[in-house]
């Protein structure tokens, strides 16, 4: 994600979702329940829905290199 980008769901640190075959999953994210593990569907699928906005906002693949490579550039 581009430093100059607004705010996003991502800003206040990772997100994790785990699923599991039996159609179970916990997730978790630094910056959303307190970040604690959570089995709550709903909680899950607020954490997708999070997850979904950062990969829509986010540059694509080869944008995505010229940018870090940029970044590496200037330090």
């Amino acid at each position: 994600m581009p430093t100059s980008s607004d705010a996003h769901p991502g800003l206040n640190g990772r997100i994790e979702v785990l699923k599991f075959g039996d159609g179970t999953a916990v997730g978790r994210s630094d910056g959303a329940f307190n970040g604690r593990p959570s089995t709550d569907p709903k909680q899950i699928r607020i954490l997708e829905l999070r997850y979904g906005t950062i990969r829509a906002q986010a540059l694509p693949p080869r944008e995505s290199l010229a940018f870090i490579e940029q970044l590496l550039g200037e330090t």
